[in-house]
């Protein structure tokens, strides 16, 4: 379930933050959360059930009468009347529609508006996920297809790229959380996947070591010699042919793995699994999956210290 900030909230529903602020003190029917920096955080129930209020409202009902309902049979109003799909995720289709209609014919004023508005109003993990990398990869597609000039695709990509820069110099520097190694493979130049699991090491307190694209394997096993991380995780967004990826996987084995723990991620990755296997590499599926050997990663470093 997303975390939503009440700027975003505000948005999301067409309620003012006063408006929100007050129902919340007078009524027991939202019920935000408190992040680590004190900020609340409103659920997709909460934005839900907010605008099914303001719809209730501008038909000419009452905030007092609807809220003796309670929230649990607001809820079930609203979603009643509610789509089936996520009115959150209508919003990120809608705008990633948007955002490409602008690239062709090309629109750098809409384009940087546009994203740059959304980036602004979104905590940005939520950004990351719904916006940045759904739109990396289907300019990625489009190029590949045919119907989008390789310029905008750079162009895109710096887009991103910034974004994200951007929101991991925001971070504080760990001092003392695992040691993380973060690179993309030799010859493989599209890193903005590899930048993203950067950045979600980094939040989860990670002390990474970014190395972007096209890492020779020779250097990345000398600087994990240096650094001695806990993990290593490389993005392979394109698969290999059998015989590179053969002796790609070898080098790493033989190389990497004796300094580090070493895991694999990305469409390329997915297609090379069992080779990937063979050698004990571990292949994350997702970003859950890295979420979940990062938590682990941090109790055992806790336990260490």
């Amino acid at each position: 379930m997303n975390a939503h900030r009440i700027h975003r909230v505000a948005k999301l529903t067409g309620l003012s933050r006063d408006v929100i602020r007050v129902w919340e003190r007078r009524f027991e029917i939202i019920k935000p959360t408190r992040g680590a920096n004190r900020y609340r955080n409103y659920s997709d129930e909460d934005v839900a059930l907010l605008r099914f209020l303001k719809e209730q409202l501008d038909a000419g009902g009452s905030i007092g009468e609807l809220s003796k309902l309670g929230r649990e049979e607001l809820l079930n109003r609203a979603r009643a009347s509610a789509p089936q799909v996520s009115f959150v995720d209508n919003v990120f289709s809608r705008l990633l529609q948007e955002l490409l209609s602008s690239l062709n014919p090309f629109n750098r004023v809409i384009f940087e508006k546009r994203l740059n508005g959304a980036v602004a109003v979104i905590p940005f993990e939520e950004a990351l996920h719904g916006i940045l990398l759904p739109l990396q990869e289907q300019v990625g597609q489009l190029w590949h297809d045919g119907h989008l000039d390789v310029a905008i695709e750079h162009y895109v990509t710096r887009q991103i790229q910034q974004k994200i820069f951007s929101a991991m110099n925001q971070l504080p520097v760990a001092e003392y959380g695992a040691k993380v190694v973060v690179a993309c493979p030799p010859g493989e130049e599209h890193d903005i996947a590899a930048f993203a699991v950067a950045y979600r090491c980094r939040v989860r307190g990670c002390r990474v070591h970014y190395l972007g694209a096209n890492v020779p394997l020779g250097s990345l096993a000398k600087i994990c010699e240096e650094v001695e991380p806990d993990l290593t995780i490389m993005s392979f967004p394109v698969a290999l042919s059998e015989a590179n990826a053969a002796e790609l996987v070898q080098t790493l084995a033989n190389e990497v793995c004796p300094a580090s723990d070493v895991a694999v991620g990305g469409h390329g990755a997915l297609a090379m699994r069992d080779l990937f296997m063979k050698y004990n590499i571990t292949v994350l599926e997702n970003f859950a999956d890295l979420d979940h050997l990062l938590n682990r990663l941090m109790r055992q470093t806790v336990s260490r210290g």
